[in-house]
């Protein structure tokens, strides 16, 4: 009897496709980020403060990722960005296809910075590739402190964490600094940055972080 892995399957055809969608960004030289993170974590406040602050330096465009609504796309795209909504219907994630099907309602040619905000789950969207050049996963002290060991696959096969709200952590006894060892421990080498919206410094770290990476793809295009 031949037993045929259906998701091993569908992974790698996934995979295929996002190849192809970061051929497409490369060549138009966009730097894609991908956001995965639970309902509630901030992942659309950072995406929103994110456009504020880079948008008069950088072109930027948006693939906001839901369920079923569109609500997070339109305060998004209230801040005057070309702003895509993609509903998932009954998946739990963003994968390589919706993503390639949002890319051809964009004018690449005309942009920097694309902003990916997955679905709110922090286990399905850590196997889907998108074709991004950057997966970040954003956590909130209001989650809870265990958050990060309990899904220990994000952590581990994502480029950037974010442990968000931080200013909240003693209200809701939890402790960033866990957090930040946990997902070190996980991913010893990940890059973590511990932000709140009432914090300018610790935003402007993330708003550098995303900067020096658009100048090195621009660069790299121009070489």
């Amino acid at each position: 009897m031949h037993v045929i892995n259906v998701g091993h399957d569908v992974l790698k055809a996934n995979d295929k496709l996002a190849a192809r969608n970061k051929k497409l960004l490369d060549k138009n030289g966009v730097l894609a980020i991908n956001f995965m993170g639970a309902i509630g974590s901030g992942k659309t406040t950072i995406i929103e403060k994110t456009v504020e602050n880079l948008g008069s330096k950088y072109r930027l465009a948006v693939i906001a990722g839901d369920v079923v609504a569109d609500m997070d796309a339109g305060r998004i795209a209230k801040l005057g960005v070309t702003t895509i909504p993609v509903n998932t219907g009954r998946e739990c994630h963003l994968d390589a296809k919706l993503v390639e099907k949002a890319l051809k309602s964009i004018d690449l040619k005309n942009v920097d910075i694309l902003l990916m905000e997955n679905v709110g789950n922090l286990i399905c969207p850590a196997d889907y590739k998108l074709g991004e050049h950057l997966r970040v996963v954003v956590v909130s002290v209001t989650e809870g402190d265990d958050i990060v060991l309990k899904h220990p696959m994000i952590f581990k096969h994502t480029d950037i964490a974010i442990i968000h709200k931080k200013d909240l952590a003693e209200a809701v006894f939890a402790s960033a600094e866990k957090m930040e060892d946990d997902a070190k421990h996980l991913n010893p080498d990940i890059p973590v940055l511990k932000t709140s919206i009432h914090d300018a410094e610790s935003m402007d770290k993330w708003f550098s972080t995303i900067s020096s990476m658009a100048d090195q793809l621009k660069q790299e295009n121009k070489d």
